[in-house]
């Protein structure tokens, strides 16, 4: 296959893996969609059982007034029925002061239940409120979960259909090329890129002159020492004059090497990292 081949395969590869990744992105992100749903739903359950305590907490109250209440009353009623019986002006004092101290607390307690049972009304119909929020929530959160399952799915669909573009693209294509194009465009989005008037379009560096006449002969994969995308060459628009350069002018590889050591040395330090293993060189001959 020539490079020309290699590169047009290259194109069209770099279309299909920069969708890949961002529908696999899309995928590992969708659940993150249902964050801010997931915490409200949480918080409503919390503050919910917060307020069904206290509501539990003000209708034992309520019960236990009622009984007071019931104690009460039955003091008084039990001083003015011993009205009827009194033979001494002594026992007429103990039990009108009986059922006077009955019906004060009778009252007191009266006034306080009134304002415990109306609470305890409040509490209750916030309490319902809160019901009907929590469960239109639910609601809301599983009809999301559904639709992003479906979204999800629907994904899942475009990737097989972009693996089975990937797998068409590929043969006659150096595996090693391959695998390393792959990450260029996991971190770039855009793997392949022209090299005009001797600049790398993807990161705008000019490039060694010799380096800039080997993209322009075509006839290996090359890597921008800068970006580390793949270059091929690319006439100039019109208007624009190119430049070529002579031997005497560029130099030889070995200066180009030596300008730039530290790049190579830093990207082969960094994919020994990521690899486990030694990189090969950044260029390939077919």
């Amino acid at each position: 296959m020539v490079m020309t081949e290699v590169f047009e395969k290259l194109k069209d590869l770099q279309g299909v893996l920069a969708e890949k990744y961002a529908l696999e992105r899309k995928i590992e992100d969708a659940p993150l969609q249902l964050t801010t749903q997931d915490e409200l739903l949480s918080r409503l359950k919390k503050e919910f059982i917060e307020k069904n305590t206290k509501y539990e907490e003000v209708r034992a109250g309520v019960e236990h007034l009622k009984a007071q209440l019931a104690e009460a009353e039955a003091s008084r009623e039990s001083g003015e029925k011993g009205m009827d019986n009194i033979t001494t002006h002594r026992e007429y004092e103990a039990l009108d002061k009986q059922i006077t101290e009955a019906k004060e607390r009778e009252d007191a307690i009266r006034r306080e239940l009134t304002r415990e049972e109306k609470s305890l009304a409040e509490l209750n119909e916030i309490l319902r409120a809160d019901e009907a929020m929590i469960s239109a929530q639910e609601g809301d959160l599983n009809d999301s979960k559904t639709s992003l399952a479906t979204e999800i799915d629907s994904y899942k669909g475009m990737l097989e259909s972009l693996n089975q573009q990937e797998s068409e693209i590929t043969p006659g294509i150096d595996q090693e090329i391959v695998y390393k194009f792959q990450r260029i465009i996991r971190r770039n989005s855009e793997g392949i890129v022209a090299v005009r008037n001797g600049v790398c379009t993807g990161c705008h560096m000019i490039l060694p002159a010799q380096f800039a006449n080997e993209v322009r002969d075509g006839e290996k994969i090359l890597f921008c020492p800068y970006c580390s995308r793949i270059l091929y060459h690319q006439d100039v628009m019109d208007g624009e004059e190119e430049t070529y350069f002579s031997a005497d002018e560029t130099g030889t590889l070995a200066d180009f090497d030596e300008d730039f050591a530290d790049e190579e040395e830093l990207l082969e330090e960094g994919e020994e990292h990521e690899d486990g293993d030694e990189e090969k060189p950044l260029s390939f001959e077919e």
